[in-house]
């Protein structure tokens, strides 16, 4: 019997698995003459992986912000609306007459004192 038995199959990745974690793995392969390379990679993606999530937090802020400017502009245009409408003069003699005042729209031009 020369054949591969799954036994073995299972000891050498249980070898490789405890290789990986005592960082032996690599060197067990021979390609520590590599190893900046690998750093090097590994450094790259890592800061692939950090730039990608702190877009995704910029993008996320940038969707808040979009929907609490809708919000404001809303807010806006709903008291522009309101102060447009209370600054009308039918609305001014309404709002004097209701609070018993005297004043009311004058019947000649102001006259200009010397």
């Amino acid at each position: 019997m020369s054949g591969w038995r799954f036994s073995d199959l299972a000891k050498k990745l249980k070898k490789s698995f405890f290789a990986v974690l005592k960082g032996e793995f690599l060197l067990s392969l021979n390609v520590n003459r590599y190893f900046i390379h690998v750093m090097y990679t590994f450094v790259l993606f890592a800061a692939i992986i950090w730039l990608s999530l702190l877009t995704e937090n910029t993008m996320a802020k940038v969707e808040e912000n979009k929907e609490v400017l809708e919000e404001l502009e809303i807010e806006n245009a709903q008291l522009t609306y309101e102060a447009a409408k209370a600054e009308r003069r039918t609305t001014v003699e309404l709002r004097l007459e209701e609070l018993g005042s005297q004043v009311t729209e004058p019947e000649k031009p102001a006259t200009r004192l010397p």
